[in-house]
């Protein structure tokens, strides 16, 4: 039995990349995990490559900026489940036109809805609950411009992961009291499909140099596998080849 037998784990943005690693690594600590995302395809994928390691997984289709959505998911959950002891708001979107003088009003507003009111929406909706029981382990999804900001990832993207950083310590501030502990994870590059959607996409060469998805839910893991009285309030991780110390002069610029 793994540390995390018999508690209930939700994570959105699950259908593949982090979301997917770190729902592996915790059915693999013996958790129950719910898997939402807007793909029911990729959902249930990852749900029957968790059964097949042996774990417990289900799908929950979700669209994270539907706030209503939201808690009906959570209410449902609840009631089948009893509790929702961790989540993870993992969901997070960026747009190929994402420079200042490039992005249009539409694609800010749709960047910021999911990246910081999606996360917002999961944790107003799973509070309530882990209030009650006295306990909780939030986990959200910011990145390494979250804390730096970069002209790759653009304004709406780093404006949003800044967001959930303060976020993550609002919770803190006003939550530890009632047992609940937030953990904003920061990752730098990671070897996802999510680097396609760049201006200019990373080469095979560059990719293989990231972080793997799997590392990072190996973090998820440990985080939620903390002591009880163990808040991890930050985690800022990324590759030993991080390019973001590298002059943009020896990297040809906006070809990052």
């Amino acid at each position: 039995m793994g540390q995390l037998a018999g508690k209930i784990a939700w994570i959105t943005g699950a259908g593949g990349g982090i979301g997917e690693a770190a729902a592996m690594a915790l059915a693999e600590s013996g958790a129950h995990v719910v898997l939402s995302g807007r793909r029911k395809a990729e959902l249930d994928r990852v749900a029957a490559a968790i059964s097949a390691a042996g774990g417990s997984a289900e799908a929950a289709a979700l669209d994270v900026m539907d706030s209503d959505a939201t808690v009906a998911v959570c209410a449902d959950v609840t009631k089948r489940h009893g509790s929702i002891d961790i989540f993870m708001a993992n969901a997070g979107i960026n747009v190929p036109n994402r420079a200042v003088g490039a992005i249009t009003p539409e694609d800010f507003a749709r960047v910021v809805d999911v990246n910081l009111n999606g996360v917002m929406y999961g944790v107003l909706a799973v509070l309530p609950q882990m209030r009650e029981r006295g306990e909780g382990t939030l986990i959200l999804t910011s990145s390494w411009a979250g804390r730096h900001p970069s002209r790759v990832t653009g304004p709406a993207y780093s404006a949003s992961k800044h967001a959930v950083v303060a976020l993550s310590h609002s919770i803190n501030q006003e939550e530890g009291a009632n047992g609940i502990r937030c953990t904003a994870l920061m990752p730098g590059e990671v070897a996802t499909p999510i680097m396609q959607n760049r201006p200019t996409p990373p080469s095979e060469e560059d990719m293989a140099r990231m972080l793997r998805s799997e590392d990072l839910g190996a973090m998820v893991r440990y985080i939620a596998e903390a002591p009880p009285h163990v808040c991890i309030n930050e985690v800022l991780i990324s590759p030993t080849w991080n390019r973001s110390f590298v002059g943009v002069a020896e990297l040809g610029g906006a070809k990052l």
